[in-house]
């Protein structure tokens, strides 16, 4: 499966990103990048606790992650 992250500014001037592959997985920010950091964490988090909880059966996987400058 693959997941994408959505990002749009609201009325309020934050930023709202979410997953739409994962209902429920959505992050306001300050900025884009703040958004987009905290709804990757907390899919990263949904998707651990779904398989830990045995909600959703593991799948080969491939993750890509930049590193640290």
């Amino acid at each position: 499966m693959q997941f994408s992250i959505e990002y749009e500014r609201e009325d309020d001037g934050l930023w709202l990103a979410e997953v739409p592959q994962l209902p429920g997985v959505m992050c306001y920010g300050a900025s884009p990048d703040e958004a987009m950091i905290k709804v990757e964490a907390l899919a990263l988090r949904t998707m651990a606790e779904r398989l830990e909880s045995r909600e959703s059966r593991p799948v080969p996987i491939h993750l890509t992650l930049p590193l640290a400058a």
